[in-house]
């Protein structure tokens, strides 16, 4: 029988991926992760973890499986929280739960769970694997968006490595959430009704003003608003020899300064925004509101355009750095000077869009055929092939 360790969070999701399994015939055993005590920083008022942990382990024990809390609050602390205060402090925007699977659940966790003896390790994500048979023998995994749209993960997976596919189980990834629901009701599972998390990964409700202002010092600043008119969006397009010139043209950012717009305001600390934020600028008076579409941390100015179809918004080129390109499919990595047609998003939630990635000597451009709204540095944008995730990078 083969054993899999499936990581109860607390919710339905994960108490149904544990009754699937042990309906499958697996030998399940549930582990919760604990990855937050530190006094130092508060992350919220509340205490998700205690009472998570108590659903986990009462879904656990209406199962017949065995239970298990693992601390994993040092690697999280390390891994996850400390990059997070580092990239903001560098005026970036990370993804926590984009790491958090990466280095924490299907990293630290998984080692831990194939130490128990595990073949696998299972989640509550709302994706699927698939498994290409090579004439060699060997096997190639993919990862899949879920069945239901509404609620495909697969973007947070979206740095998994094939080594870990290969130990890995989505038991609802073919199926739709109200099906999950009624699955943990008809089965009395205490979490059938249980709303989902909201918040960081594993942590719960964080207000991350508050998060980011214990380790990171609130400072005074200007907020500057950028007429929608200003020359630099009105620059006509130059002749271009080559495609990688008119991509690095495309893909290059803004630079503003402050008196290219008027000071509407003041701000408490720019690396606390990030691009596209609308909530927290406190500026009235204004026709539309006013979203950040740029941050100086350098400066601490942050700049600010009227609407959210202002041009100082939109991009139609990114570009990530080789040393932060990764490929959920390496068979189907591009060399120099190739490149393919894809779709991509560049967040949790956003509808795919079509695109084409060129591969060149420092990195991969992923050029949209539709100019995108908030392309934000340190976030993930991944690119798929029709429903398969196949590679991701951060923005740079």
């Amino acid at each position: 029988m083969k054993k899999v360790v499936v990581g109860l969070s607390g919710g339905v999701d994960s108490s149904v991926a544990a009754y699937l399994l042990k309906e499958q015939g697996y030998d399940v055993i549930g582990l919760f992760m604990k990855n937050w005590h530190d006094d130092s920083v508060t992350i919220s008022d509340e205490c998700p973890w205690l009472e998570d942990s108590n659903d986990a382990l009462i879904v656990a024990d209406k199962l017949g499986i065995p239970f298990q809390t693992v601390d994993l609050s040092e690697q999280y602390k390390e891994r996850i929280v400390d990059y997070m205060f580092n990239e903001y402090e560098k005026g970036r925007t990370p993804n926590p739960d984009v790491l958090c699977n990466r280095e924490i659940k299907f990293d630290v966790f998984m080692k831990i769970a194939l130490q128990l003896g595990a073949d696998y390790v299972a989640t509550g994500h709302y994706c699927r694997r698939g498994i290409i048979k090579n004439e060699d023998g060997t096997e190639t995994y993919q990862l899949l968006a879920g069945a239901d749209g509404n609620k495909d993960q697969s973007y947070f997976l979206c740095q998994l490595s094939q080594e870990q596919l290969a130990k890995t189980l989505f038991p609802i990834g073919e199926l739709q959430k109200p099906e999950v629901r009624r699955i943990a009701a008809e089965n009395n599972l205490i979490t059938a009704d249980k709303k989902d998390s909201q918040g960081l990964c594993f942590i719960g409700k964080v207000r991350l003003p508050d998060f980011l202002q214990q380790k990171l010092r609130p400072k005074n600043g200007v907020i500057v608003e950028v007429p929608s008119d200003f020359e630099l969006y009105q620059k006509p397009i130059p002749e271009f020899d080559s495609k990688d010139l008119e991509l690095a043209y495309f893909a290059e950012k803004p630079e503003y300064h402050i008196e290219d717009g008027k000071v509407v305001g003041e701000h408490q600390g720019a690396h606390y925004f990030t691009k596209g934020q609308r909530k927290g600028l406190a500026v009235g008076g204004t026709k539309e509101p006013l979203f950040v579409i740029d941050t100086d941390v350098e400066k601490n100015v942050i700049y600010t355009g009227q609407g959210k179809e202002h041009p100082g918004l939109y991009r139609r080129t990114l570009f990530v750095n080789n040393e932060e390109l990764h490929w959920v499919r390496p068979d189907l990595a591009l060399k120099v000077d190739e490149s393919m047609e894809v779709l991509a998003r560049i967040r949790y939630r956003q509808a795919l869009s079509k695109a084409t990635i060129y591969k060149v000597d420092s990195g991969l451009y992923v050029d949209f055929q539709e100019k995108q709204s908030a392309i934000t540095e340190g976030q993930f944008v991944a690119w798929y092939l029709e429903d398969e995730l196949i590679g991701s990078g951060v923005i740079s």
